[in-house]
């Protein structure tokens, strides 16, 4: 038998009855709640319609996210399209911010 197989296999034993012949349920996981709700986030600009510049704080780290966004049921949310920078990571894109604008006036 797989290993995959045995943990299935044991995963039951675990929720199998406790002697009472009644079988216990898996605990249910917690549902994600809207994370306007919980934000920290300081939107910094709006790039364009559906896109924004935030700085937020998330597990206890500070990020800038860079993001699309959509609007479902007259809330706004972010997307999948998107990039979140450490502050180490920004750093190193606002030192290079000048060859950034080199090369698009070479192109």
């Amino acid at each position: 038998m797989s290993a995959k197989g045995k943990r299935k296999e044991q995963q039951q034993e675990d929720y199998a009855s406790d002697g009472s012949g009644e079988a216990h349920a898996p605990p249910k996981k917690a549902s994600k709640t809207d994370a306007s709700d919980e934000s920290d986030d300081i939107v910094v600009c709006e790039i364009s319609k559906n896109r924004r510049v935030s700085v937020r704080n998330w597990q206890g780290k500070i990020w800038i996210d860079i993001r699309e966004f959509y609007v479902k049921d007259g809330k706004q949310f972010p997307g999948k399209k998107g990039i979140s920078l450490s502050v180490e990571q920004w750093n190193v894109l606002r030192d290079h911010v000048d060859d950034i604008d080199k090369a698009l006036g070479e192109s």
